[in-house]
């Protein structure tokens, strides 16, 4: 199995932009589609960005398309998000999750997460 931590998140002014990390240990890395999800208070968890074990392929939510890019270092072994044209709306808990196998896109089902980190956002 892999295991995932996600240094770093914040506070950030509405307008900023802001990376996020997601560092894997155990499993080879590169065998598995990552992807970033969130959690905002009193909402359910919702898919954000995915990106395939290879790095040629991204999926991203309507809601951050074109503000958010999902990357990827497998020599790191490491997940990116940059965060660009925050809104308060983006204030969350983002955890990254790895899987492996199955069909892409791929915005359910994934098996192992990160503990989140908290990202918040003022207007």
């Amino acid at each position: 199995q892999v295991q995932l931590v996600e240094p770093g998140g914040g506070l950030v002014q509405a307008g900023g932009p802001l990376r996020l990390s997601c560092a894997a240990s155990g499993r080879t890395f590169s065998v598995y589609d990552m992807g970033w999800f969130r959690q905002a208070p009193g909402k359910e968890r919702e898919f954000v960005a995915a990106i395939k074990w290879s790095g040629r392929g991204t999926d991203y939510a309507d809601s951050v398309k074109n503000r958010f890019t999902i990357s990827r270092d497998n020599a790191k072994n490491t997940l990116y998000l940059q965060l660009n044209s925050l809104k308060p709306e983006d204030t969350a808990v983002y955890y990254c999750a790895a899987d492996r196998g199955g069909a892409w896109p791929k915005r359910t089902g994934y098996a192992y997460w990160g503990q989140g980190t908290q990202v918040t956002v003022s207007s």
